[in-house]
Order: C-alpha cells, then sequence, then structure tokens
C-alpha cells in the first residue's frame, strides 16, 4: 500500500539530484569560461599604463653601481584619456633629492598595438607646451593639476614610440619591447637619432634604456652598461639620509668642480629658448672622451 508513496518520493529526489547536478555543471562552465577568458587588447594597454603608474626609484642600482647610474626618481599618474580609449599619463624624472626639479617630463600614450603591427601595446612619448606649469603635476591634489581637456591641448611634439609584446612564460618581464629600427630623430649632442627599450617587470618594475647616435652608429649620449630600473620604494626612502649619489645642494658644486679638476665627471648646462631655460647635461669620461648620462630633456 505504501509503495506508490515511495516510489513518488524517489522519483521527486531523483529529479532534485539532476537539477542540483544540472546547476553545477552550467555554474562550473560559467566559472570556467570566466576564468579562461582572454585578455583583450585593452586589457594589456589597462596593465601597462597601471604599471607605469606610480613612484619609482633607480636606489639599487646606484647603490651598486653608483659611476655609471644616478637614483632618479620616476614618477608617472594618469592625466587624461582620449576618446578613443587611450590613456595619457603625466611623466616625470628627477634626483631624489630635488623630486621638485625634475629635469625630464614627458606626456605618455598608452594604448593596443594596430592590428596590422605583432605587438600588444604601443607607448608612445610627447613633448609638452606648457612644460613649466606641469611640474610635479602628480604630487599635487587634483584640483590643482591641469584640466583633462587643457592636458590634451598641450601634447606637443611626438618624440619616440615603444611598440610592446607580451613576455614568454618564464622570464621575469610582463613586457618588452623597443622603438623601431632606426629609432627617431635626435639632436642632442650631436647625435641624429635615439633609441629607446622599456620592460615592465612584476611588482611594478620598469627598466628603461634611452640612447643617442651619430650618423656613424656612435653612441653619444646614455648609459652602454644597461638600463635604468626603477623599482617601487617604500615611503621611508623619503626620509633617508643616506645618500647614495646626490650630495645636498650646497655641496654639490665643489664636488663637481673637484671632478672637473680630475678630468672624470663634468656638468654642464644649455640654456635656450624663452626665459633661458636651463637643461643639465651631465657627463662621465669613459673610454677616452665625456659621454652624456643623464640628458634633461
Amino acid at each position: 500500500m505504501g509503495t506508490g508513496s515511495d516510489s513518488d518520493s524517489n522519483g521527486w529526489g531523483r529529479a532534485r539530484g539532476l537539477v542540483v547536478k544540472a546547476a553545477f555543471l552550467i555554474g562550473g562552465a560559467i566559472l570556467l569560461k570566466r576564468l579562461t577568458k582572454s585578455t583583450t587588447r585593452w586589457d594589456h594597454a589597462r596593465i601597462v599604463a597601471d604599471s607605469l603608474s606610480g613612484e619609482k626609484f633607480t636606489r639599487e642600482q646606484a647603490s651598486r653601481d653608483p659611476d655609471n647610474f644616478f637614483n632618479i626618481r620616476m614618477l608617472t599618474c594618469p592625466a587624461a584619456e582620449m576618446v578613443d580609449g587611450s590613456k595619457v599619463l603625466y611623466f616625470e624624472q628627477a634626483f631624489w633629492r630635488t623630486p621638485q626639479k625634475p629635469f625630464r617630463q614627458r606626456i605618455y600614450m598608452v594604448k593596443p598595438c594596430p592590428k596590422e603591427l605583432k605587438c600588444d601595446v604601443e607607448v608612445s612619448s610627447y613633448a609638452i607646451r606648457e612644460v613649466e606649469e606641469y611640474k610635479n603635476f602628480c604630487d599635487r591634489p587634483k584640483d590643482q593639476r591641469p584640466l583633462p581637456d587643457e592636458v590634451i591641448g598641450d601634447i606637443g611634439e611626438h618624440l619616440t614610440t615603444i611598440h610592446l609584446k607580451r613576455c614568454e612564460r618564464g622570464k621575469r618581464c610582463l613586457y618588452e619591447g623597443s622603438t623601431p629600427p632606426g629609432g627617431f630623430p635626435n639632436s642632442w649632442t650631436g647625435a641624429t637619432y635615439c633609441t629607446s627599450e622599456l620592460a615592465v617587470l612584476k611588482n611594478n618594475e620598469i627598466h628603461t634604456w634611452d640612447r643617442g647616435y651619430d650618423d656613424d652608429g656612435n653612441q653619444v649620449w646614455g648609459v652602454k652598461e644597461g638600463p635604468y630600473e626603477f623599482k617601487p620604494a617604500p615611503m621611508s626612502s623619503f626620509n633617508d639620509t643616506f645618500s647614495l649619489n646626490f650630495p645636498p645642494p650646497q655641496t654639490m658644486e665643489k664636488r663637481i668642480e673637484v671632478s672637473k679638476t680630475s678630468g672624470s665627471f663634468r656638468l654642464a648646462a644649455l640654456c635656450w629658448g624663452s626665459g633661458n631655460k636651463c637643461n643639465m647635461l651631465y657627463w662621465k669620461h669613459l673610454e677616452g672622451r665625456f659621454r652624456v648620462l643623464i640628458v634633461g630633456v
């Protein structure tokens, strides 16, 4: 007499089991699809833009090799976004003891590579028209910075473009690349063209290597030993009184003069344009001649 009831219960149990299994399979399929979803072209551009952003130093490298590398502060932050979604970043470099006096200021534009090129991300650098208004841009409150529309309007001369590819598995880097063969025009200290290399590593570490060459292919500025290695630094670095390369400003001139006498180091200043704006050139006497290590351009 209880057979019908037991049969119904078993049927409902089996039905519920099938529903649970189906839901589990569907949910698993959706989760797997999300986990295995391919990274889009714009995802790559966002990752590179995020990695470039922030405050980084070459302190460790300068400590290891003070003869060839300075301790430099690199500061980059979002400044605007183009209509097509390209990320516009403000970039500056300064010696770590004088961050308020950047020797290099740029606008970076980060976007996916054109589909016809075999690369993932394109990073282009531009001069800034009203460059003095952008000094310490990232250090200021947002309401004291030029507005995004103003930033876009102040994008000046195109300087370089680097094409980045995803790094192969097992390498330290996430992305790496360089300027196209032949580089881009450059006239500093006898150069006719310049090249740039860029590597984006894990933990937001950035390696950059900029060099200038003359018509004969001789390197006339930039380090020969390898790229600058910029690493995010702890906040304590601002209060660290240990100097790697740069004595306090009041003693720098004395150090430079002594170095001039020894013939091993030289500082020069070039002034041009409205207001006689001066940029510093730091030279090192290597291989029988002075060579530019840092160009304040």
